[in-house]
């Protein structure tokens, strides 16, 4: 895979952040992370190595071919730095790593936010503002708010499928048998799910719950199901519908990742979530008031 095609680069001394605050995340993958005289250090495939500085980091993304010494892991989080697994370029994730000592700041402010109805109901007005920036949304329902997506989603998979010419009976999806569905329904499945893992890794690496949302409930990861859907018209939607007619009706896994990952690529993802999570937490308006 090239270079340029890669939603992380690879972890050298001068890759490394060099920043004020915590960085977010940092992607490692083959390699093995281990403890040097009382530091972190990085041995990737080619034998060279690279210190990770843990305690400006929030959280280390754990990619395929990675392991880590014990050692590691208590040096990380003694310093505040959580662990995730993830697929590669964290486009599946697997298991995370919890703080006993974490700053459960951002935490608190989300359930803060999601346990008072009003101020819930605010953020998820927020969230559809964003989709649909003309509407007046003050003083409508969160169930009047989802009629009016769902409307929108129908209509967009209606649109598309006139766009480029393929047939559309609706999205179908059967857990366990994926091979059955057509194949528009089958890119919808594998990018939504390659999409979760990358908000689910954001999510953990800033200090939030994917279990505390704001428009979706009784699902395992509501938060990511609410912040996809913010993403999904271009990254997955867009595509599945491109890929059907280019693919011709046969699914072709590889041209499925490449294309999703030169979208989150161009769409520069990580910064944009980064930035709207920050946006609907509050976390904007509490930094332009530090006296509070």
């Amino acid at each position: 895979m090239a270079k340029g095609d890669r939603l992380f680069v690879k972890v050298t001394r001068e890759s490394l952040p060099k920043v004020k605050d915590k960085y977010p995340f940092l992607y490692l993958e083959r390699g093995r992370l281990e403890i040097d005289d009382s530091s972190v250090k990085w041995i990737d495939s080619e034998a060279n190595v690279v210190p990770i500085p843990v305690a400006t980091i929030n959280c280390l993304l754990m990619g395929p071919g990675t392991s880590v010494t014990h050692e590691a892991i208590k040096t990380a989080t003694a310093a505040n730095c959580s662990i995730c697994w993830v697929g590669e370029d964290s486009l599946l994730f697997y298991a995370a790593g919890f703080l006993a000592t974490a700053d459960t700041r951002n935490l608190k402010r989300q359930i803060e936010l999601a346990a008072d109805d009003e101020n819930a109901l605010n953020v998820a007005r927020l969230m559809f503002a964003k989709r649909f920036p003309d509407a007046d949304l003050v003083g409508k329902s969160l169930n009047s708010m989802m009629g009016m997506e769902g409307n929108r989603i129908r209509a967009l998979y209606q649109q598309k499928a006139e766009q480029y010419g393929v047939g559309w009976n609706g999205r179908k999806f059967t857990p366990g048998k994926f091979e059955i569905s057509d194949v528009t329904n089958q890119v919808l499945t594998s990018t939504n799910a390659a999409l979760y893992g990358i908000l689910c890794s954001s999510i953990h690496a800033m200090g939030y719950s994917p279990h505390i949302g704001f428009i979706h409930s009784g699902s395992p990861l509501p938060f990511v199901y609410d912040l996809a859907d913010l993403y999904k018209e271009h990254l997955c939607i867009d595509l599945a519908f491109k890929l059907t007619r280019e693919m011709a009706g046969r699914y072709d896994k590889h041209k499925v990742s490449d294309l999703f990952r030169k979208r989150v690529i161009e769409m520069d993802l990580l910064n944009k979530v980064t930035s709207d999570i920050n946006e609907l937490m509050g976390e904007k308006q509490r930094a332009r008031r530090p006296s509070e």
